[in-house]
């Protein structure tokens, strides 16, 4: 499940993302660079499916209540976005992923950490997060909000804000913006293969950049 939108994000990349955004004026898109995928040169790309969390002492059946809850609630063709307010436990895991990608979700984004990551990379599972951890969340987390705002680092995250994510980063495109930021982009990536051949035929650099407004 895939829309159009979706589709023409996928085909842009976050450097072009940030430069149109940064030229519109705006601030605090950009997410953590701590956040890396684990599928180095696959994009993802869609509208975020918000998570956000809490530690504590839980029932183990509770925990695995909520978290299977969770699972139900994701959306096809978003993307799965997590704040989990720790860095302890694993937010993403084998049986998670195939449940995610099999509703038609495009992939994660965690602010913290995952798991079984061998067997997402051989499912495809494409997920950014910080770290690797063996701790599963039974008994210490449960979710406290789904399809809420939240924030990862600098970056406020409502549901339906648009998501894209390379081997250079994660940025965040609100929704209500986010046509006017890819025809924004989209004119600046034809501008940059117009440079790019130039500059490929032996024009200098910096007349390439007057010419054409773009490097």
């Amino acid at each position: 499940m895939t829309d159009t939108l979706t589709e023409r994000l996928e085909r842009c990349y976050t450097g072009i993302i940030h430069d149109t955004m940064r030229a519109m004026g705006l601030k605090d898109f950009t997410l953590p660079p701590a956040l890396r995928p684990l599928l180095p040169g696959v994009k993802l790309a869609g509208p975020a499916f918000t998570v956000e969390g809490k530690t504590g002492e839980f029932d183990a059946h509770e925990t695995l209540l909520g978290w299977t809850g969770l699972l139900s609630a994701a959306k096809p063709g978003h993307v799965w976005v997590c704040q989990p307010n720790t860095e302890e436990v694993a937010l993403m895991g084998e049986l998670s992923a195939e449940t995610l990608k099999n509703k038609g979700v495009r992939g994660c984004v965690i602010d913290g950490l995952s798991r079984d990551t061998e067997f997402m990379v051989e499912m495809g599972f494409q997920a950014y997060f910080k770290a690797y951890t063996p701790r599963d969340i039974v008994g210490v987390w449960l979710p406290k909000a789904v399809d809420e705002p939240i924030k990862i680092g600098d970056v406020w995250i409502r549901p339906g804000d648009y998501i894209l994510a390379d081997r250079d980063g994660v940025v965040r495109i609100p929704l209500e913006i986010i046509e006017e930021v890819l025809e924004k982009s989209e004119t600046a990536i034809s501008a940059e293969n117009k440079v790019r051949t130039a500059i490929l035929a032996g024009t200098d650099p910096q007349q390439a950049y007057l010419q054409f407004g773009k490097f």
